[in-house]
């Protein structure tokens, strides 16, 4: 190691520079509760490790009162962001407060006007009067950082190269051109989440004893963590061009160089280092700029580096103390993110980091086929609870390249592949590696290679110039040669191209030289059906086999508890030592809690005399049966007719004799008339493939519907010999272009007429069509049937993880009916790639609530919001930019009704394992957690409201962050667990929120349309009608997003 003789140019003071990157998150779709059908893989969805910023207004949680001194609403208190802490109002004041009931007509007068920022506009609530549904149990709505009693900051903690110092920004996200530059730039005062209004529920049928996935963090109060910024650049620059980015690998390889230079300086396990720009330490290190000389191959000179490393903060961990026990106005979100990057440390020195995940580089194991192999490893994160810091720890399946070699791979990977005939399979051999790391084996140092593609020629005619030792003139030699006399190898398939890889200078090299590096992930959207479904039954584990895998993987040799050391020479340290170095430590012990059962909801269904009865449901499962009972209200099915797709598949082909009568028998047993179909029309499978066609095909049987009846079709079944990339084509054009509701089947189980899979076919229709399936028997917990109550629902569907252009789909749903709210209309929009915030969120909610008007002769008077698939580092943007789109909409026509917004999160790693509950050992349906584990101040709650039958249980996180109705804890439980009641295609409680769910089925739905547009026309299609070429502007027209006028206020997804 060499001292450079000058300081370096840091990366500045650290205030604005650490803004919170993501990480991805990884995990799959539902789990075993979720109702059949649900098509898609999971959702690639980002997750934030930056928190939210935290601080309480100093006028405490006093609420206001109205001019009769009864309980005001939830009071709301504002404060300037660039005020420093202790910047509310005087106790007793309030500011932007509105009192009031709801009641009689009569409201109280304002006891402050909203805020204004600078520009004189109204600030976040912008004179939306604030109104509480109850006299009791009202809470404060605070705003951002400033002052105040009571701490708010992130639930969850990921490192990242840049850190947040503020409250979550939503800056990088594109405004929505309609929203006023007001509305989207109001940063003058910014809303935080609520507060837990109590100190949770009470209500139980039962209290089990619960094991968590959490395991307590102690730590050293007096401890202090140095923050290190690190810079890493190439002495020399390239004479052309800008120096190329250093791989992480490479950034680690030159740390390591540098420790190992001087240990005594840079003692390693007292260091952990989050692999680009930051180093956290438990002693103090020499800053400055060090010289670092690495040789990246045998034959290579040694290349330097210059290594900048400057003291940015210490982390005092006192200050991680104060905020547990209530003391500190903020989110110490620094510590919580040095010490996830200490306890990071080991795994990512002797794991393969994919992610947020590690997986080991050999163990836990097995073969998907087709050169493809699962690894089960471990993901875990640091969260602030009520018992104080844990660790959140669950295993995590992924999909790898198996590390063959590049011939072999091929040869496993692509059907039919024939080294004899490779000029047939080089377009597929290029699609297949390109971007690929490779390691060579020619070589003594293995060099490690990105593949680009294929050489233009085969091996035995590739030359290349090569200089002369004695300076004089190079000469052209011939690759075959060069690998002979340099290397002392002989090429051995000389008729096939070599790779070319990723270098400043042309690198060739054989295939049979190149064998695939370990730890490159299979993107899970190119697996086969087959790999997709053993990668599944892999991830599979009943609830006492994943308990003991993650207990076993925190005491593991590679796990935060071990204190053992290793005996590989690399490393000497284990993870256990390393973060007590910092002192911290982890529990070996999972957490201990009690938690509560909510009893299942009373519903009514159908009886064989038409009357509505009501039933309970079953005590373990919370499931119920229809036979010898029928669907509340059934639509009269008159205009109906059969595409049949499958005749020409002789093995697989329907047989509608059979199938027709039993369907129509069974749909009269739960109470749905239906005639028989008009007709029936056979075709082919091979119209799938044909968008043109496939839409012909459609239109023809609308217009033979309209000469046989006179009107348009009800629906129409459409029975398929198997599944079909055309499904989207079909479901585009039907519901954007032909205005008909389809159902499609398979025609293997329609054959076999089963009475299960009947009634599921039955329940589908007549919940497309109109009808009712089950209701709860009594009003929905808190609000009474006199108040006018719509439920909605949005989600963000996101492409594939390796695609970089497609739009991002919103879909927003709402109720349309009440008391009974089991019916939705929806909206489906384009997004800008990727970015999560909903574009017009305002504006779909108001087409939603103008529905709910037209059909209920009124507007709802409360309004309950469920978004999905936010992380806790974008409730900032959901409260300061949806939440207020939708006021602003609200506003636009004079309409002022209560909200509560609640978040919905899937994507958590948090398991709950019941002692010896449950037949499959998962926690009961109805099962609530909402102390210990939760977060300290602010309003959360875990709930497993599905029977899991496969695997292990995942409950749903929701997280309220805006209430003007006053729900209390056992309110709010209650009234989500019974909506679970109310989904319309089975018979049992689902995992999520119900709007949520259907908000996922349409904006999966969009994604299928997108997928349609961009791949389904042909080039001969019209200029009037979609071309295939579509650019990415425009694929974002919400013309081809657009339901079809007779479709819009139907659930045509379910």
């Amino acid at each position: 190691m060499e001292r450079a003789g000058y300081p370096g140019g840091g990366r500045g003071s650290h205030g604005g520079r650490y803004g919170g990157g993501r990480g991805g998150y990884g995990g799959g779709g539902r789990d075993g509760g979720r109702a059949s059908g649900y098509g898609g893989g999971g959702r690639a969805g980002g997750y934030d490790g930056s928190g939210r910023a935290g601080g309480y207004d100093g006028a405490g949680r006093a609420g206001g009162y109205d001019g009769a001194g009864r309980a005001g609403g939830p009071r709301q208190h504002w404060r300037p962001n660039n005020q420093g802490g202790g910047g509310g109002p005087p106790p007793g004041q309030s500011v932007g407060g509105l009192g009031g009931t709801r009641g009689g007509g009569s409201h109280s007068e304002r006891h402050g006007g909203a805020p204004t920022s600078q520009s004189g506009e109204m600030g976040p609530r912008r004179g939306w009067e604030v109104r509480g549904g109850s006299e009791e149990g009202r809470r404060d709505q605070v705003s951002e950082t400033g002052g105040g009693k009571g701490p708010s900051g992130p639930v969850n903690v990921s490192p990242s190269s840049n850190w947040a110092s503020g409250s979550s920004s939503s800056g990088d996200l594109e405004p929505s051109p309609n929203v006023p530059k007001g509305l989207a730039s109001v940063s003058a005062n910014r809303i935080s989440p609520v507060l837990r209004p109590d100190k949770g529920g009470k209500l139980a049928v039962r209290t089990p004893r619960l094991l968590v996935n959490h395991f307590l963090v102690k730590f050293n109060p007096k401890s202090i963590i140095r923050h290190y910024d690190v810079s890493i650049k190439q002495e020399v620059l390239p004479k052309h061009g800008r120096p190329g980015k250093i791989s992480k690998s490479n950034l680690a390889m030159i740390r390591d160089k540098l420790f190992a230079d001087d240990p005594s300086s840079f003692p390693r396990a007292m260091t952990a280092y989050d692999g680009e720009k930051n180093i956290f330490s438990a002693v103090s290190l020499p800053t400055g700029t060090f010289k670092v000389q690495v040789s990246e191959a045998e034959d290579a000179k040694p290349r330097s580096y210059l290594f900048t490393i400057k003291l940015v903060n210490e982390l005092e961990l006192h200050k991680l103390k104060d905020y547990l026990d209530g003391k500190l106005r903020s989110t110490p979100r620094d510590i919580l993110q040095g010490m996830d990057v200490v306890v990071k440390e080991h795994p990512a020195r002797t794991m393969i980091s994919v992610s947020r995940s590690f997986h080991s580089v050999r163990d836990h194991q097995i073969h998907l086929g087709h050169g493809i192999i699962a690894s089960r490893g471990c993901q875990h994160s640091l969260k602030p609870t009520s018992q104080g810091i844990a660790l959140c720890l669950d295993y995590s399946v992924l999909s790898f390249h198996e590390p063959l070699s590049v011939i072999e791979f091929l040869t496993k990977h692509i059907s039919g592949f024939n080294l004899n005939n490779f000029r047939s399979f080089r377009r597929a051999v290029e699609g297949v590696l390109r971007g690929l790391k490779v390691r060579v084996t020619h070589r003594v140092t293995k060099q490690k290679y990105v593949i680009t593609g294929l050489t233009r020629d085969d091996a035995q005619y590739i030359t290349f110039p090569q200089e002369d030792p004695d300076g004089k003139a190079s000469q052209n030699v011939r690759l075959v040669e060069y690998f002979r006399q340099k290397y002392h190898r002989d090429i051995v398939h000389q008729d096939i191209p070599c790779l070319e890889m990723k270098s400043k200078m042309k690198n060739y090299v054989p295939m049979e030289f190149c064998v695939l590096v370990e730890g490159q992930v299979f993107p899970k959207e190119y697996l086969k059906e087959t790999e997709a479904k053993m990668l599944k039954k892999f991830s599979l584990a009943n609830p006492k086999d994943r308990q003991k895998t993650i207990c076993r993987m925190v005491q593991d040799v590679d796990g935060p508890c071990r204190s053992k050391r290793r005996t590989l020479k690399y490393d000497k340290h284990s993870g256990g030592e390393i973060i007590r170095n910092f002192g911290v430590e982890v529990s070996k012990n999972m957490t201990s809690l009690i938690g509560r059962v909510i009893g299942p909801p009373e519903l009514k269904v159908g009886a064989p005399d038409g009357r509505v009865i009501k039933i309970p449901v079953d005590k373990e499962k919370c499931q119920w049966n229809l036979v010898g009972k029928g669907v509340v209200e059934g639509k009269p099915i008159e205009r109906w007719a059969v595409l049949d797709f499958s005749s020409d598949d002789y093995q697989d082909r329907l047989n509608p004799r059979r199938f027709i009568p039993k369907l129509i028998a069974r749909c009269q047993s739960l109470g749905i008339r239906m005639e028989e179909p008009l007709f029936y029309q056979p075709t082919s499978m091979r119209k799938f493939s044909n968008v043109d066609v496939l839409r012909e095909q459609l239109e023809t049987v609308n217009e033979r519907a309209h000469k046989s009846c006179g009107g348009q079709l009800q629906f129409l079944l459409c029975v398929m010999s198997r599944k079909d990339p055309g499904y989207k084509y079909l479901k585009w054009i039907s519901e954007t272009k032909v205005g008909i509701v389809t159902q499609c089947c398979l025609s293997t189980p329609a054959n076999e007429g089963k009475d299960q899979y009947l009634a599921n076919l039955g329940l589908k229709i007549n919940a497309k069509l109109g009808g009712s399936n089950a209701e709860l028997s009594g009003r929905l917990p808190y609000f009474g049937n006199e108040n006018r109550v719509m439920f909605i629902g949005a989600d963000v569907n996101h492409p594939g993880a390796q695609n970089k252009t497609s739009p991002s789909i919103a879909a927003v749903v709402g109720t349309i009916n009440w008391p009974a709210a089991n019916r939705y209309a929806a909206r489906v929009r384009p997004q800008y790639h990727r970015k999560e915030q909903i574009l017009n969120f305002g504006d779909m909610c108001l087409e939603l609530v103008e529905c709910y008007s037209r059909l209920n002769k009124a507007k709802p008077e409360k309004i309950v919001i469920f978004r999905d698939g936010v992380s806790e580092g974008q409730f900032d943007m959901v409260l300061n930019e949806e939440l207020m789109d939708i006021m602003k909409a609200f506003k636009s026509i004079n309409y002022t009704p209560t909200i509560t917004l609640i978040v919905a999160q899937k994507r958590h790693q948090t398991r709950l394992f019941p002692g010896d509950e449950g037949s499959t050992g998962n926690v009961s349906p109805g099962t609530v957690v909402d102390t210990t584990i939760v977060h300290p101040f602010e309003y959360d709650f875990y709930l497993c409201s599905h029977y899991g039958s496969l695997g292990t249980s995942k409950p749903t996180h929701y997280y309220v962050l805006w209430d003007e109705h006053g729900l209390s804890s056992d309110d709010l439980q209650r009234l989500i667990y019974n909506l679970c009641f109310t989904f319309a295609r089975c018979t049992k409680p689902v995992s999520l929120v119900p709007p949520v769910y259907y908000a996922d089925l349409v904006a999966y739905r969009g994604r299928l349309y997108h997928e349609a547009v961009m791949e389904g026309q042909s080039p001969s299609s019209s200029s009037s009608r979609t071309s295939s070429s579509l650019s990415t502007a425009a694929s974002l027209e919400e013309r081809f997003f657009t339901l079809h006028a007779d479709l819009e206020n139907i659930m045509f997804f379910v």
